[in-house]
């Protein structure tokens, strides 16, 4: 067999040492090699990634007191799991944790553990593969030497969580290299491939897995040339922090509010206080993550953290689904298509223009080339996205997606057409926002095949998919449809059917509001503050830029004509605005000029009052209790991912039926009640109020 198989097969097995015994350990398994060697392999029981416990962390604790007396020549830490090397902490401890004194004898422990770990009078020597995420590369950053896999990638997620790492990782990184680096991966979340971080100084060397103990030689005994960089010194200099500290300040304060989120801010302040002096930084870091661990904020993005996990148990299986044609090139349906090519399906697009399919394939080519490394996949991508004019995949596809205009009668002819030619098992689903599948369904011979799969734009970003049932629906068909979401890389929420659905429903008062205090003589970048303060990424009137004046009046109308006066009746004024062309972004003229894809506007100069931003905000929480208590949806943490992962609803609250439940359901209703007194009976507050808890 040629050789180059062979080291290619090598690269797709572990290179964990000499083999393995069961041990006397739960976690890991320890060895020694020929060279005196010990090699200690992470593989958590019952788990498929390793993630930090505090039972995994005591008994590491009791190996690092046998390698004490028993004085290998070295240590390699790796993990024996395909899937990386450590994930982190583990997050089911996070939860409920409400006395930071408690949180910070935690931390200590966990301190004192690895601070022996980097005491040890040996050399050690890290091996990563896959991911090394949070206190997975605290660990990292514990032992002397740090190998990596090509591809392996380090980060520091805790920022995501309203934290900042805790077992070390704020004094250890910004002290072996760049602290403008280490604070940027520790401020943003963002995760660097195995190159970048060696560039860095992070690790000393990258691999493949063919020459993983060569390279672990190398290190052990001292050959293994490694990088000190005289950044660190100089850059944690007091002055030179100070400076660098106000920057980083004001850059973050850009992105994320310190009211809403102090985790940055509380990492910045404590870099600058004690980045001069390590051991005090290590110090300082257990009280500072403590109280960030038991904020509003903290708690609320650890339970968004889990709702993410409920959501992606929700598709239940494996998808079966290789073909999916997609009908409709528009922003919508060539945006699902190349997603679904990214994902490994096989996706013919039909639209009767050929610039509309044009305009598709290069955004696709566009998408895949920011999140696709390689050319070759990028390819591949581009390969499995076939542009299909004369509509021939409808008769092979596994399933159908309609994504053409909100107008019943069209859609309802296509589907005549594609009844008559699709498998018998296929799926017809339809991406539409607003219209009922009842009203759909009317024409179909088979409308059992029928049902909503209803994505978010952009689809590349948002992660929730709208599942939409109805009562003839074929219950092997929604459970399908549930796989191929979760397939994917989605979170499905299954619904039924009703105008508007949860989301659109739910979203449609919040942004027909804005227009009503625009018609009252609000400043559109006060509107847009008052929502932007309270959480939400961006305000509502630059989100109807976003979404299309044209689409924000059609679905508007639309929920209007069925849910009655709950939806704000649209100004004149915006139907003329559609009618001249001006329709946002994707005209580059709508409430604001865009250019180049992007908004430009500036800072309001009078600042929302608390009642505006109640009169937006409230009555998404209110269509979301009306929704639970009507059946539409089920479960009101689903509600709250839904809304989150959906429209970007303020994270650090937790959604709006959590918001809801923080602020008190009576308070909420009472609001509620004062609003209906003073600006209308749209603010009616639902009567799921009175059982809401």
């Amino acid at each position: 067999m040629d050789s180059k198989i062979l080291d290619a097969m090598k690269d797709h097995v572990l290179e964990l040492g000499p083999q393995p015994s069961s041990g006397p350990y739960r976690h890991f398994k320890l060895t020694r090699d020929e060279d005196g060697i010990a090699w200690l392999l992470f593989d958590r029981e019952g788990a498929s990634a390793n993630t930090l416990s505090t039972e995994v962390l005591e008994e590491f604790s009791q190996i690092l007191t046998a390698l004490e007396s028993e004085r290998p020549a070295g240590l390699v830490i790796r993990s024996a799991k395909r899937s990386g090397f450590i994930a982190g902490a583990d997050i089911n401890e996070f939860r409920g944790l409400s006395d930071p004194a408690l949180v910070e004898q935690q931390l200590g422990r966990g301190h004192e553990i690895l601070d022996r770990l980097e005491n040890l009078k040996m050399p050690t020597v890290a091996v990563i593969h896959g991911f090394c995420l949070g206190g997975g590369l605290e660990v990292v950053l514990a032992c002397n030497m740090r190998i990596a896999i090509d591809g392996a990638r380090f980060g520091f997620p805790e920022v995501l969580l309203g934290l900042h790492p805790g077992f070390g990782g704020t004094a250890r990184s910004t002290h072996l290299f760049s602290p403008v680096e280490a604070m940027t991966m520790m401020l943003t979340g963002k995760t660097v491939e195995a190159r970048k971080a060696k560039s860095l100084g992070l690790i000393d060397a990258v691999t493949q897995e063919r020459h993983v103990r060569g390279a672990v030689k190398d290190a052990i005994f001292g050959r293994l040339k490694r990088n000190r960089s005289m950044l660190p010194k100089v850059m944690n200099i007091g002055p030179v922090r100070g400076i660098l500290a106000s920057r980083m300040r004001s850059e973050t304060s850009m992105k994320a509010p310190q009211e809403n989120y102090p985790a940055p801010y509380a990492l910045i302040d404590l870099w600058e206080k004690y980045g001069g002096n390590r051991a005090a930084m290590l110090s300082a870091e257990k009280p500072s993550f403590a109280k960030l661990m038991v904020t509003p904020t903290a708690q609320n993005l650890i339970r968004v953290f889990f709702l993410r996990d409920e959501m992606k148990k929700l598709a239940g299986g494996k998808s079966a689904i290789k073909h999916v044609h997609v009908i409709g090139a528009g922003a919508m349906g060539g945006d699902i298509a190349s997603w679904c090519a990214h994902q490994g399906l096989r996706v013919t697009l039909a639209d009767m223009q050929p610039a509309a399919i044009a305009g598709a394939m290069k955004r696709a080519s566009d998408l895949f080339s920011k999140i696709t490394r390689s050319r070759i996949g990028q390819r591949d991508e581009l390969d499995r996205l076939i542009p299909d004019m004369t509509g021939e995949g409808a008769k092979h596809a596994d399933l159908i997606i309609e994504a053409v205009p909100e107008k019943l009668q069209l859609k309802q002819s296509i589907y005549a057409g594609l009844e008559k030619v699709m498998k018998p098992e296929a799926i017809l689903a339809t991406n539409t926002s607003s219209i009922p599948l009842e009203e759909l369904r009317a024409s179909l011979q088979r409308p059992e095949r029928l049902l909503g799969i209803h994505f978010f734009n952009p689809v590349s970003r948002l992660q929730l998919v709208e599942v939409i049932s109805h009562d003839q629906v074929d219950r092997e068909a929604l459970a399908n449809a549930m796989k191929f979401v979760g397939g994917i890389d989605r979170l499905p929420l299954p619904v039924k059917s009703s105008p508007g659905f949860l989301v659109n429903r739910a979203l449609m008062p919040y942004l027909m509001e804005a227009l009503l205090m625009l018609n009252e003589k609000v400043d559109k970048l006060t509107i847009d503050e008052a929502a932007e303060k309270f959480g939400m990424p961006m305000g509502p009137i630059e989100l109807a830029d976003q979404v299309g004046l044209d689409i924000c009046l059609a679905v508007g109308d639309e929920l209007r004509a069925k849910l009655g006066d709950s939806i704000p009746a649209a100004p004149e004024w915006l139907r003329e605005k559609v009618a001249k062309g001006e329709l946002g972004r994707k005209t580059g003229r709508g409430f604001y000029e865009w250019k180049d894809g992007r908004v430009q506007k500036g800072h309001a100069h009078v600042h929302p009052t608390p009642d505006m931003t109640d009169r937006l905000v409230l009555p998404m929480s209110n269509v979301c209790v009306a929704c639970l208590r009507e059946g539409i949806v089920d479960n009101p943490d689903t509600v709250d991912g839904a809304m989150i992962f959906g429209t970007g609803y303020a994270p650090f609250r937790g959604g709006p039926l959590n918001y809801a439940r923080e602020r008190g359901p009576e308070n909420v209703a009472n609001a509620l009640s004062a609003l209906a007194a003073k600006y209308g009976e749209r603010f009616k507050p639902d009567a799921g109020w009175a059982t809401f808890r």
